[in-house]
């Protein structure tokens, strides 16, 4: 089993999980912010738009649309998976983990998250496409967890 590692040696940008970490969160908070910009380009280019005072000066009534709202499902899936990741991979961090583990772990997060939102919001596919990137990032998060847990008991 791992040991914690001192946390000012864990925390500081020396430490290259903690930079590898920082770097692939950085990306999914752009990947999310992204999110917002296609949500609103769904709904400009299908004229769906949810608040009358969004639609009025389009001069269309506020409806539902398929294709917004399956973005607007990939997105409200990144904001109930991606902060887990960011918090878990804060405490892994600190379990002293091997290097290029870690580092596979984050990357591998990382893809499966931009691979959900492409299967799911971009180029529908067939599950069980969405499924498995869902749960590989399901279990990196679930793996760290554990790892985590068992350290820190």
């Amino acid at each position: 089993m791992a040991q914690a590692v001192n946390s000012s040696s864990a925390l500081s940008l020396d430490n290259e999980v903690l930079r590898s970490l920082l770097f692939y969160c950085s990306i999914l908070v752009l990947k999310m912010m992204f999110m917002s910009i296609l949500t609103a380009s769904k709904r400009i280019k299908h004229k769906a738009f949810a608040n009358p005072e969004d639609a009025k000066p389009q001069h269309v009534k506020p409806q539902v649309n398929e294709n917004v709202e399956r973005v607007r499902r990939a997105h409200l899936n990144d904001v109930e998976n991606v902060p887990l990741f960011f918090v878990i991979g804060l405490i892994y961090t600190l379990t002293n983990p091997a290097v290029y583990f870690a580092k596979t772990l984050f990357l591998a997060y990382t893809l499966a998250r931009i691979g959900h939102t492409i299967v799911y919001a971009v180029v529908p596919i067939p599950q069980p496409a969405r499924a498995l990137c869902w749960m590989v990032g399901y279990g990196i998060t679930g793996y760290m967890g554990v790892v985590s847990l068992l350290t820190f008991k």
